[in-house]
């Protein structure tokens, strides 16, 4: 069962295992961030990056390590990960890698009330998505080819690889969906149920 910790935002994991290299100001945590791409797996802004920075100083996960002054910009102040800050990092990432969690993806929730849509509707929409689908893993196949060729290690690529995976298993459902939307058995319970109602 997932522990409730202090500071629960997955960009507070993000900041703590940048934090895990070297003291660094917010600024620079989210310029890495972007550079090791975990920007395509952790929504985040500017301002929503030092207000994280602020939880987990508040939380004593990190410290104020010193304020740095330079004339051609503001002054900046470097965080450093403190003891509590490297356990909670640790703890948290043995409950994420261990314990699988149920999470509310929309498209879920899309599956849930599909009844609504008359079945023809729905099988274009998901034809659409299935077409969506397969383009996105094809551009997450030439960015890794491309960050492999770079010399990039495949430790650095993998949640690129777990979204591939995750993609291809949501293309192959899609695809048994549609074939099963089209059965004229189904079409027909579905008219006597809801056909009335559109």
């Amino acid at each position: 069962m997932a522990k409730r910790r202090k500071v629960s935002n997955p960009l507070a994991l993000a900041v703590l295992a940048e934090l895990m290299a070297e003291p660094m100001h917010p600024y620079e945590m989210g310029r890495r961030l972007k550079e090791h791409g975990k920007d395509r797996n952790i929504k985040y802004n500017r301002s929503s990056l030092y207000m994280v920075v602020e939880q987990l100083r508040k939380a004593g996960f990190v410290s104020e390590q010193e304020t740095v002054r330079d004339t051609q910009r503001p002054e900046r102040t470097v965080y450093a990960l403190t003891p509590e800050g490297k356990a909670e990092l640790h703890d948290w990432m043995r409950e994420l890698v261990a314990e699988p969690q149920h999470e509310y993806p929309a498209f879920g929730v899309s599956l849930s009330l599909l009844m609504v849509l008359p079945p023809a509707e729905a099988v274009e929409l998901l034809e659409k998505r299935q077409t969506a689908l397969t383009a996105e893993v094809a551009d997450i196949r030439a960015e890794l080819r491309k960050a492999t060729a770079e010399g990039v290690g495949w430790l650095f690529l993998i949640e690129e690889e777990y979204r591939i995976g995750g993609l291809e298993a949501e293309t192959a459902f899609v695809g048994r969906l549609i074939t099963q939307l089209q059965e004229p058995e189904f079409i027909r319970t579905w008219n006597e149920y809801f056909g009335s109602l559109q």
